[in-house]
């Protein structure tokens, strides 16, 4: 027989959102392992930033942004260490604000599925530890981000490749692909991130995108800067959408860096193959680009499977969500989805969702 606990609400995920989330419902006056628990899949604090591959550095990718009440511990993304493994500083962050505000994430916890049970919501839970578990709760706040729903496209002939195909996620170290053709798909800054750092390893490179590259001639991302991104994230959210890409909205900033790729000629995109041979990629054209290896640089999808049984999911594909509450079912609440998937919009949808979560109890 599975175990079961109970407990008013279960956050699901320790990244940005959750502990915003965790954060606020602390400030409202509810404790960690009475009022509220947090599920954690990771082995160690930093949510999706933990499994980033080592060379990556802050500021190479979208910007962090600080968790409300991080400036109590005297700690500020802006002033981090850019010398050292962005995944270490941000574990080491987020490890500090837990322990900090007493959060007791509860890790490492693979939520399998959530689903009704009378009035409950059941969350089953798996880990080495305990096995399989049930928690019964009232209101559910799911955290888990995209990192666990990479996004592959479907293109003929993918199965007939012979090299090796891997996406964003599977990406450890340039120096794997030394001496080897890599084609990199992607229009985003994965995908330019990682024709930056294969440069000068790989024997050639090769760089496709779905559509061109909208290069904007400023320094920093700033989401929330970018309305016309956040507007279509909100829209599609609110009508039950699969969520836009972000990247279509805000663009690219060029920064230093990728400047100087685009100089050297390294940073210019073709478009699409059509399909895959044994040996590489087949053009529009009818070329072949002989290749070793293909990364799919070309995002991700909301990780909403553990919610199917709650049948949430539109049929246009996307859940109904404003403010960060499903508009299906009243209990659940969706932190860090669509608009509010930058770090500084699931901060600021942290306090939003608490005070609501805080209404229902």
């Amino acid at each position: 027989m599975v175990n079961a606990t109970a407990v008013p609400v279960v956050i699901i995920g320790s990244g940005q959102a959750g502990l915003s989330v965790a954060y606020h419902l602390k400030r409202f006056g509810l404790a960690a392992g009475r009022d509220f628990v947090i599920f954690d899949r990771g082995a160690v604090a930093g949510g999706a930033w933990q499994y980033r591959w080592e060379s990556l550095r802050l500021g190479a990718a979208h910007r962090v942004n600080d968790l409300p009440g991080l400036s109590e511990l005297g700690l500020s993304f802006e002033t981090a260490d850019r010398s050292r493994p962005a995944r270490d500083v941000v574990s080491e962050y987020y490890r500090r604000f837990e322990e900090h505000f007493e959060l007791n994430v509860v890790r490492p916890v693979s939520v399998q599925s959530v689903f009704n049970r009378r009035a409950d919501l059941v969350v089953r839970t798996m880990s080495q530890a305990h096995g399989e578990r049930e928690t019964l709760a009232g209101l559910l706040v799911n955290a888990t981000g995209t990192w666990g729903a990479p996004f592959v496209p479907h293109y003929p002939g993918a199965g007939l490749f012979a090299g090796r195909q891997l996406h964003t996620t599977g990406f450890r170290d340039a120096a794997e692909f030394a001496g080897q053709r890599v084609v990199v798909v992607g229009g985003g800054t994965s995908a330019i991130g990682f024709m930056l750092e294969l440069e000068g390893v790989a024997a050639s490179l090769t760089w496709a995108s779905r559509r061109p590259v909208d290069w904007v001639r400023t320094e920093h991302l700033d989401l929330e800067g970018a309305s016309a991104a956040v507007a279509m994230q909100d829209e599609a959210a609110r009508n039950g959408r699969a969520l836009p890409s972000i990247v279509r909205g805000t663009g690219v900033p060029v920064t230093r860096r990728i400047q100087g790729g685009i100089d050297r000629g390294t940073l210019v995109e073709r478009p699409m193959f059509v399909g895959l041979e044994e040996t590489g990629v087949r053009w529009a054209d009818g070329s072949v680009t002989e290749a070793d290896a293909i990364i799919w640089a070309t995002g991700f999808r909301p990780e909403l499977r553990h919610l199917a049984p709650l049948k949430l999911r539109e049929k246009a594909g996307g859940l109904v969500v404003g403010a960060g509450s499903s508009w299906t079912d009243p209990r659940i609440f969706l932190a860090g989805y669509g608009p509010q998937a930058s770090t500084i919009g699931a901060r600021r949808a942290g306090r939003i969702i608490a005070r609501q979560v805080l209404a229902l109890l």
